[in-house]
């Protein structure tokens, strides 16, 4: 309706004051309900004409969409080990920091299994204080065989001397049993010497490795222990938390609830335009928002994002060729916007529907190009119509509580 009064100013508003003045008709008369299209024919058809061409160029380099909102993300509260729940230790609704507790679920399996890796670290450290008593052992057997070999060394040395001596004072049997006594008490040396290896090996070697196995057990134990209690994994506010002690809850049956972060949402506005505005998208454009929970309020924006696909031809690998029939709508250039001052935005709750305008601007070439006449006009044409579309928004914000109030019958 604006822009066909701004086009009739310039073209039927001229042809009748032509024949109202120039060529003397009147109303009643020459110019009658049914006279007028032939008598205003010029000016109706330069108006239609305009009107239609001022209405796609402020479309086109204007772009305006209902389909915005704040989207925000939400955080599922699952447990890492299903359990039932035993203590709970916040409410719905309640505000949250990251790391606190939320609930607990039984843990009484994951406590034995604490204990038991602790019991088995202790009886390890055990088994090392009784290992040193058998090195000592081990120590004092390679002694008394280290003695018991020398004495039988001596006494074999002694007896061979006497023999070689006096031949007949010593008997061939005496030296074979003084050999194998040598060779006994050596063997008993080499058992007593390989013997303590082994109980230093144990020492040194198997006690140490079953003990960092058995405290990297305690370690996963208490890891289990500790998942049986859920934590906040980053700020915002518990919805749909409504647990009592005794509830079941694991990651795949049922979840616990939803925590909406802090920050998700605030100040980020996601726009669907349609495709026809894919060339004049640019990040850096201006733009205007209002929202159905903020009426009679328009916030000054900003593109700062133009995604570079469109999300209706996405598809996922599958065993059937997809139809390209089958994308029955074009999709939109999903645009992201963010408030022009800081703040501006803060008092729209996330998840708010949202009317959105952008506007281009050709300032800078303007300023920095010396264009033609032509295109001087059309840039300057261009520029000044942004304005229609910032009072069509306006005029939304004042309509849009009756529209929800009123004329939508609830």
């Amino acid at each position: 309706m604006i822009e066909f009064l701004l086009c009739s100013l310039v073209t039927i508003l001229p042809d009748y004051l032509f024949r109202r003045r120039v060529q003397g008709k009147t109303w009643g008369n020459e110019l009658t309900l049914f006279s007028i299209w032939y008598e205003l024919r010029w000016g109706l058809t330069s108006c239609a004409v305009l009107t239609i061409s001022l209405l796609t160029m402020i479309f086109y380099y204007h772009p305006s969409t209902t389909n915005v909102v704040s989207a925000f993300r939400t955080v599922t509260i699952l447990p890492e080990v299903a359990g039932r729940v035993v203590e709970v230790f916040v409410s719905n609704r309640d505000t949250v920091e990251a790391g606190q507790p939320l609930f607990r679920s039984d843990n009484s399996s994951q406590q034995t299994a604490v204990d038991s890796a602790r019991l088995r670290v202790r009886e390890i450290d055990a088994a090392l204080v009784v290992a040193e008593s058998e090195l000592a052992a081990a120590i004092g057997m390679v002694e008394q065989a280290n003695g018991s070999l020398k004495q039988a060394t001596t006494e074999q040395q002694r007896t061979r001397e006497l023999s070689k001596r006096s031949p007949d004072s010593v008997a061939g049997r005496e030296l074979d049993r003084l050999d194998s006594l040598v060779e006994v008490r050596q063997g008993a040396l080499n058992a007593a010497i390989a013997n303590k290896g082994a109980v230093e090996a144990k020492i040194e070697t198997l006690l140490p490795a079953q003990k960092a196995s058995a405290e990297a057990a305690l370690r996963e134990a208490e890891v289990n222990l500790e998942k049986t209690v859920v934590y906040a994994g980053t700020s915002g506010t518990v919805q749909q938390f409504d647990l009592r002690p005794g509830d079941y809850v694991s990651a795949i049956l049922r979840p616990a609830g939803i925590l909406v972060p802090a920050d998700s949402g605030k100040g980020r506005f996601q726009a669907g335009f349609d495709q026809f505005s894919a060339q004049v998208m640019k990040p850096g454009m201006i733009g205007e928002i209002t929202c159905f929970s903020q009426p009679f309020t328009v916030i000054p924006v900003v593109v700062t994002n133009v995604q570079n696909v469109i999300a209706a031809g996405q598809f996922r690998p599958t065993d059937q060729l997809r139809d390209v029939q089958q994308v029955a709508q074009p999709g939109s250039i999903t645009v992201t916007m963010e408030p022009l001052y800081d703040g501006d935005g803060d008092a729209v709750p996330p998840g708010s529907k949202c009317i959105a305008n952008a506007y281009s601007s050709f300032h800078d070439q303007l300023d920095n190009e010396n264009p033609s006449t032509g295109k001087w006009l059309f840039y300057h044409a261009v520029d000044a119509t942004a304005v229609v579309q910032a009072a069509v928004l306006r005029i939304q914000a004042l309509m849009l509580p009756v529209q929800a109030l009123v004329l939508s019958g609830h």
